[in-house]
């Protein structure tokens, strides 16, 4: 997709963080945007900021993990607008525990969001992207789908699962010749809130942790802003790459993983060794 002016594009998890930027961006740019998110008010604001471009703008309350409000709203979003020419999949959410402790409904609130919701919101919006002149599938993935960190079993279940389904569909879309293409997100450390909304389980205590000071932590080592990512996304799209790293850190972790498992699995191991001792 070389230019964005006069296109449709569908964000999910539009209310904060990477969705709001990108929406705002594309908003500036001239694209016509359908938002949804569980967080109405959130949602409202994100909204008003992109209003005022001569763009329209429609928005609707959805839980992506549920496949029936998704392939819903799908349908609206292309009645509404006349067409769709693009998706972001970029609704998520974050669970810190251990793997062997974890509450299955746990994993399965992060694995029904952060994959499922990939799932439905790609399978939903692929027909009407075939329908356009030109379609985009756009699927936010992370850096803990490149590398596993003690702590996030789930969290990498999730991301991993999205990389290998966006590039597989990738493929398939190229072997049919069609006009829908696919691009996967990795982003690194974000100033968003994700860690503070998300969930947190006094297990991650056993490997060094503290629940009660994820988000602090985090926002020491958040390289980017939203906008930033935003901006480096949308010119992923324009490029039509395979894969996106968002951001320094994020190119850091794409070296680890290129690295014998055991190399970086030991610095993670060490460092909450270190943790434990003090």
């Amino acid at each position: 997709m070389k230019q964005f002016s006069g296109r449709v594009v569908a964000i999910t998890g539009a209310a904060s963080g990477i969705g709001r930027a990108l929406a705002t961006d594309l908003a500036s740019r001239g694209a016509h945007l359908a938002l949804a998110d569980l967080d109405a008010i959130g949602l409202a604001e994100t909204v008003g900021m992109c209003e005022g471009h001569g763009v329209k703008v429609t928005s609707a309350t959805v839980d992506v993990a549920d496949r029936a409000e998704m392939f819903a709203w799908a349908d609206t979003v292309a009645d509404l607008h006349g067409s769709v020419n693009m998706i972001v999949n970029n609704a998520g959410v974050n669970l810190a525990a251990t793997a062997a402790n974890q509450s299955i409904s746990d994993f399965e609130w992060v694995m029904d969001i952060d994959f499922w919701g990939v799932v439905h919101g790609t399978q939903a919006f692929l027909p009407h992207l075939h329908r356009a002149d030109e379609g985009h599938v756009v699927n936010i993935s992370s850096v803990f789908g490149l590398v596993s960190i003690p702590g996030q079993s789930a969290y990498n279940s999730a991301k991993f699962a999205v990389r290998g389904f966006s590039d597989a569909l990738r493929m398939e879309l190229e072997i049919e010749k069609a006009n829908v293409s696919v691009t996967t997100i990795h982003p690194g450390g974000i100033k968003t809130n994700i860690v503070n909304s998300g969930r947190r389980d006094d297990t991650v205590r056993a490997i060094g942790q503290d629940p009660d000071d994820m988000q602090n932590e985090f926002d020491k080592f958040a390289m980017s802003s939203p906008e930033k990512a935003a901006r480096q996304i949308l010119k992923a799209v324009e490029r039509n790459r395979r894969r996106a790293l968002i951001g320094p850190d994020a190119k850091l972790f794409d070296i680890a993983s290129r690295l014998p498992a055991g190399l970086y699995q030991r610095f993670f191991i060490s460092s909450a060794r270190r943790e434990l001792s003090r």
